[in-house]
């Protein structure tokens, strides 16, 4: 594939205070070889749907391309309609950006290089594969030591080794998408659990590369609790099938292959 039609989705809800500059932070090497910017509003409270549309009409850019949805999908729910869309219109590879910029597009260049060398199917900016980096770049304590347990805990009943679960900064082929029953996963935060095993469980290959942390006046949606314990099931579940086939098919286990 030398020359993929890549997709950058932004998943906006609320972020009207950072979305404009989120997108005008895309690398100028990656917008030129994008062949469509997507913002994705999940029917947002506040103007973050007309200042993408503002910002699209006042700089006549004709790679964005501005959608809102009628209601709220949540988190997963906005998720399954930008990859739907990857799908429909074609596309090789889909970046999923946060529009209120907690997650670095000019990380975009690296995280891009593995899926454009076809040596990953999935790619995800980990915080953690260098811990002291997001202590430094403002991750609270309780959010640190909170992810560096729940990973631990679900690296030992996956058999993975990833340095995170919970970034939100993806790419994938937008092939493996295809092969992932990711309409039927949940709306709610651990969608991102959810499809990261999924791919695990195909043998899809998946890379971590390093980013930046940065912490500042975007809200959190997030509900810790009920999120920590939706994903240790959804993790369980996993342990729960590779167990039955291992009963069923006595003999070495392949755990799935992460790219490196």
């Amino acid at each position: 594939m030398s020359n993929p039609r890549i997709g950058i989705f932004i998943i906006a809800y609320n972020a009207v205070n950072h979305l404009i500059q989120t997108i005008s932070r895309i690398p100028k090497e990656v917008y030129d070889n994008v062949e469509e910017i997507f913002v994705i509003d999940d029917c947002s409270k506040d103007n973050s749907y007309y200042a993408a549309l503002g910002y699209k009409a006042a700089f006549g850019i004709e790679k964005l391309t501005v959608h809102r949805n009628v209601k709220n999908h949540g988190y997963g729910g906005n998720q399954k309609i930008g990859y739907q869309y990857a799908i429909d219109r074609g596309l090789d590879i889909v970046a999923l950006v946060h529009g209120d910029g907690q997650y670095a597009p000019e990380a975009l260049p690296s995280l891009l290089e593995p899926l454009i060398k076809k040596e990953a199917d999935m790619v995800f900016g980990s915080r953690m594969s260098k811990p002291a980096e997001a202590l430094k770049g403002g991750m609270p304590l309780y959010k640190f030591v909170g992810n560096r347990i729940l990973t631990r805990c679900q690296n030992a009943m996956t058999g993975l080794k990833l340095s995170e679960y919970h970034s939100g900064y993806r790419l994938y082929s937008v092939e493996a998408l295809k092969r992932v029953p990711f309409e039927a996963f949940t709306n709610n935060w651990h969608f991102d659990t959810q499809i990261i095993l999924a791919m695990a469980e195909r043998g899809f290959r998946i890379a971590e590369r390093p980013i930046p942390t940065y912490y500042g006046d975007e809200i959190c949606h997030v509900n810790g609790l009920p999120y920590a314990f939706h994903c240790l099931a959804t993790s369980y579940q996993y342990y729960r099938n590779r167990k039955r086939k291992a009963l069923s098919y006595p003999g070495p286990m392949d755990i799935p292959r992460l790219a490196r």
